[in-house]
């Protein structure tokens, strides 16, 4: 599972005047009488996403009176489908709805997916590479964002490292098994997926997890989003849509298993033996200590604001209350 990172610093003037004539409300009624509305998920179906086929799947939403289609990407990026409103909701991150925010783009976190960031630097372990000062000499394998050049400098830094001493290569979008035999010694991977792949294939890793080398790297990853405009004229559907979405990620922490076996119903391509070992290690990472599932901190959002700031990612002005809400979390 490869995080494309598009960070948003601002949206064209189409999807502006889009803004402007998009009514916030759902897509419609279906035949049966239920009301449509379409989640646009961030990359190809994964574990991160298993509470709203769940949801979907087990009939919460219908309960809700709700008739959810869960789409991939297409056309735009899901920051620009919610905020003209043809995508009611959709699967985000922190980074991205940060720059929305300070671009006037209104979009809005309803909910954490995963506590912690559970994302990092990963390498087979016999490239030697056990702390950021270890980067120094080796090739990095990314998608070409300014956010990892700042990420890997800020590490190299607090550990006595010379950034400069690094290859950053564009890799894409691919397999990290792929590019770590002969291009990249290092890339930037979930440890849900593409960690728990290794070891499922008995891949030594050494693995640098964000979160825990530097708190301000600790932000929500991913996150599930909908537009001011939804929440302004329809805050009925965000609760339904959200009480229903809790249940799903609710009965993935339960059970595991059946959770797995429903996502792999809606993905049948997906590896089965992943999938599975995935949702076991994911169960107690969605709520980890939080109160309840999808829970999000002032501290978090301005934290890993104020990172980007400093290092001049970030223009001043991010109003983290604007940013996200808990209202709809019960």
């Amino acid at each position: 599972m490869f995080k494309p990172k598009v960070f948003i610093t601002i949206l064209g003037i189409t999807v502006i005047l889009s803004l402007l004539l998009a009514g916030g409300c759902g897509a419609g009624k279906s035949s049966s009488g239920l009301e449509k509305i379409t989640v646009t998920l961030d990359w190809t179906p994964n574990t991160n996403h298993t509470g709203l086929f769940v949801a979907k799947d087990k009939g919460f939403y219908r309960a809700e009176g709700l008739e959810v289609e869960i789409v991939q990407m297409s056309g735009g990026s899901v920051e620009q489908l919610v905020a003209s409103g043809k995508s009611q909701f959709g699967v985000s991150y922190q980074e991205a709805v940060t720059f929305a925010r300070t671009s006037n783009i209104p979009i809005i976190s309803i909910a954490a997916v995963l506590q912690h960031n559970t994302s990092g630097f990963a390498s087979l372990k016999a490239k030697g590479i056990e702390t950021p000062r270890d980067f120094e000499g080796k090739r990095y394998g990314g998608w070409g964002s300014p956010i990892e050049e700042a990420t890997i400098k800020a590490l190299m830094d607090k550990y006595g490292g010379d950034f400069n001493e690094v290859e950053i290569l564009t890799t894409g979008a691919v397999d990290f098994f792929v590019i770590s035999e002969k291009e990249a010694d290092f890339s930037w991977i979930f440890f849900g997926w593409d960690g728990v792949a290794a070891e499922l294939k008995g891949i030594e890793l050494n693995y640098i997890e964000l979160g825990k080398i530097d708190p301000a790297l600790d932000y929500y990853t991913p996150v599930l989003i909908t537009s001011e405009a939804l929440i302004k004229n329809n805050p009925a559907l965000v609760e339904r849509f959200m009480k229903a979405t809790m249940e799903g990620y609710r009965l993935a922490m339960e059970d595991p298993q059946e959770a797995a076996e429903i996502l792999l119903a809606n993905a049948p391509e997906l590896d089965r033996e992943l999938v599975l070992a995935s949702q076991r290690w994911l169960k107690d990472k969605y709520q980890a200590e939080a109160e309840v599932w999808g829970w999000q901190k002032k501290e978090v959002w301005e934290r890993y604001a104020r990172w980007l700031y400093e290092r001049g990612l970030l223009e001043a002005g991010f109003n983290a209350d604007k940013a996200f809400t808990n209202e709809f979390l019960r």
